[in-house]
């Protein structure tokens, strides 16, 4: 049984995210939606446990986690707030980039301060008329001495506006996928302004907008690995955001459930708790078994990614195709078992709902994650 449980070092993780989260997040999460405010103070303090850059080498400062181990701290911060645990991993990939791919030069410059989040790091690839085919990405970089001159628009970019770097994708090269680079633009640099924040369904506790770049002067050193290298690093940082993100579904599932257990128990219909019916019973059982599946397949993939395994991006397509879905499955049915006070915010699986729609859409869309893992299926 020892290789299908946690280890004590990873039950510990875990127990110091669900006690951060109890204390820091979960009460003061439903004000955070209503009032779409930026908890920035909050997610510093997650950055003074580590969590800013949990797979950071320790070399470079961070406390150099696995996988499983960041997985098991989003699914404990989602249960208060996805939003927010979302907002946390994407700062954690653009960090990652920088330290896995990034010259001496640019880690010195920007580590020391991504680490305690006292800058916020922001990961621009979606454009306006590139979402899925990301590889057809139209902003430029035209090299120009010791500069990189760039000028195009990424939509949807968390953290636009706010925070204070942007790990972009830019085309230096031919068009598709090997002409693409990665490179670091700090927010104040000239040329570097934000659309107005989007109106969004759910995910109200962290900035959204579109980000524009007029000529913006970059200098090489903020190259993240070679020119071309920049849609495999890209690939690569959405392998470990694909996990993250299907653990802020179960950790947002497993929260909804367990209000859902709580209500049913307390709600008396027809002379009993509805926990007494057989339907309600089903229902749980249902959501009960395959968030536990959902959640060991990610757990797997993650475990994967971490060894660097060939199968890697399959499972992790897979396990955030699944755990996205199920994710929203049991929320939906969650609100069913509240019946109306489920569709009312004084209750948070409405929240819940919202927050967790997206989750089949960014860091590639469960129709993708299909493609991805048909397509390695055939190849072999």
């Amino acid at each position: 049984m020892h290789q299908f449980e946690l280890t004590d070092d990873q039950l510990q993780i875990q127990e110091m995210a669900r006690k951060f989260t109890a204390d820091a997040i979960t009460p003061f999460a439903a004000e955070w939606d209503e009032k779409h405010i930026f908890p920035k103070d909050t997610i510093r303090e997650a950055a003074e446990l580590g969590f800013g850059a949990i797979y950071v080498s320790e070399e470079a400062g961070g406390i150099g986690l696995g996988r499983l181990e960041a997985a098991l701290i989003m699914e404990a911060m989602a249960y208060g707030c996805p939003s927010t645990s979302a907002f946390i991993s994407i700062h954690n990939m653009a960090a990652w980039m920088i330290d896995r791919f990034g010259g001496e030069e640019v880690k010195h410059k920007y580590l020391p301060s991504m680490i305690p989040m006292e800058r916020i790091g922001s990961y621009c690839l979606t454009e306006p008329s590139s979402g899925s085919d990301a590889a057809a990405l139209k902003t430029k970089a035209v090299l120009d001495g010791n500069h990189y001159v760039v000028s195009g628009s990424k939509a949807f970019i968390s953290g636009a506006g706010e925070n204070e770097i942007y790990v972009t994708l830019a085309r230096t090269g031919e068009e598709g996928p090997k002409g693409i680079t990665a490179l670091v633009i700090e927010k104040d640099m000239a040329g570097v302004s934000f659309g107005a924040q989007e109106r969004k369904l759910g995910w109200h506790s962290q900035p959204t907008a579109q980000v524009n770049f007029d000529e913006v002067r970059v200098p090489v050193a903020n190259r993240v690995g070679a020119e071309g290298e920049g849609f495999r690093i890209a690939m690569m940082g959405l392998d470990g955001g694909r996990l993250n993100i299907g653990a802020c579904s179960l950790g947002g599932a497993q929260r909804c459930l367990d209000e859902s257990i709580a209500y049913t128990k307390d709600r008396k219909q027809f002379g009993q708790a509805i926990a007494d019916f057989q339907a309600t019973q089903f229902t749980l059982a249902d959501m009960e078994t395959e968030l536990q599946a959902a959640r060991y397949l990610l757990y797997v993939a993650a475990a994967k990614v971490t060894a660097n395994a060939p199968d890697k991006t399959r499972f992790a397509a897979m396990a955030k195709r699944l755990a996205t879905d199920t994710g929203s499955s049991v929320v939906d049915r969650a609100l069913q078992l509240h019946g109306g006070y489920g569709y009312l915010m004084d209750y948070p699986i409405e929240r819940f709902w919202r927050d967790l729609r997206v989750h089949s859409i960014l860091e590639g869309t469960n129709q993708i994650m299909r493609v991805i893992v048909s397509r390695d299926l055939l190849r072999q």
